[in-house]
Formats: structure tokens, sequence, C-alpha cells
């Protein structure tokens, strides 16, 4: 079953920032994940929830999702957006 990493980003500093976004696609695809939103500009309805930047990611399984999170290939590159930013995030199942 597909799960979906939903984040709301507030970027601190984005010269490190940046660095996290182009080490990181490779990564997460190596994991079987793939973005479905990345940034982009955030039309609002009448909610009062004011993300900054907002990421969603899909990955096949909470499985992969998990592997890619404790993966030897993104500590490094987390510990690049740890510093660049903070985040807010939960995770949701999908359908099949």
């Amino acid at each position: 079953m597909p799960v979906y990493s939903i984040s709301s980003i507030d970027v601190k500093d984005w010269e490190a920032y940046q660095k996290y976004m182009k080490l990181v696609p490779s990564v997460i695809k190596k994991f079987g994940g793939k973005y479905l939103v990345r940034g982009g500009e955030i039309l609002s309805d009448s909610t009062s929830w004011k993300p900054k930047r907002v990421v969603i990611l899909e990955f096949p399984t909470i499985q992969d999702m998990n592997n890619f999170r404790d993966s030897e290939d993104y500590k490094p590159v987390a510990e690049i957006r740890l510093k660049a930013s903070e985040s807010e995030s939960f995770v949701v199942q999908g359908i099949n």
C-alpha cells in the first residue's frame, strides 16, 4: 500500500537547503520514492493553516519509506536539512 509523507518546511538557510535539494532526489529514488509536490505556489482556501513550503513524497510501502529515512545514504543529507530548516510532517497511507 502506498504511503505519503506530507511536510510543511520553513527554510532558514536557503543556501544550505539548496544543497539538500540537489542531493536528496537520488536517495529518495533509490528507495522507490518520488516527489508529488516539491515547493510550488500554495493556493489558499478557507483554512487557517499557513504552510511555508510543501513537499509530498510517495513511497510504495511504509517499509520503503522507513528504509529511506534510516539509510546511511540519507543520514548526511538529513543533517543538512535539519540545520537549514524546520519542518512539520506526517505520514498517511494511501489506497490500492
